[in-house]
C-alpha cells in the first residue's frame, strides 16, 4: 500500500495530506478486517476498525466538498466505492 500512498502524494515528502491519510487508512482497515476474521473475540481491534473506517469516511467527504477532481482520483486509485 506504500506505493498507493506515493501515488496520491503531492510531493515527494507528503505524509500529511488527506489523500496520503485516506491511503494509509485504507492499508489499516484491510490489515484489521484480516485480523478480525481470525480473531472473532478481539473487541478492541473492532473497534480500532471502527474508528479507521469513520476517519477515513470524514476524510473522504471533505475531499468530496472541497477538492472533487482529487476525490475522484482517489476513489479510482484505491477501488472504494463501484
Amino acid at each position: 500500500m506504500k506505493k498507493k500512498s506515493k501515488e496520491l502524494a503531492i510531493h515527494d515528502k507528503d505524509t500529511g495530506s488527506s489523500e496520503v491519510q485516506i491511503a494509509q487508512l485504507t492499508d489499516k482497515i484491510g490489515n484489521l478486517s484480516k485480523h478480525i476474521k481470525q480473531y472473532k473475540k478481539d473487541k478492541h481491534s473492532s473497534v480500532g476498525l471502527l474508528r479507521a473506517v469513520n476517519r477515513r469516511k470524514k476524510l473522504l467527504d471533505y475531499l468530496k466538498k472541497n477538492k472533487l477532481d482529487s476525490y475522484k482520483n482517489v476513489l479510482s486509485k484505491l477501488n472504494l466505492r463501484k
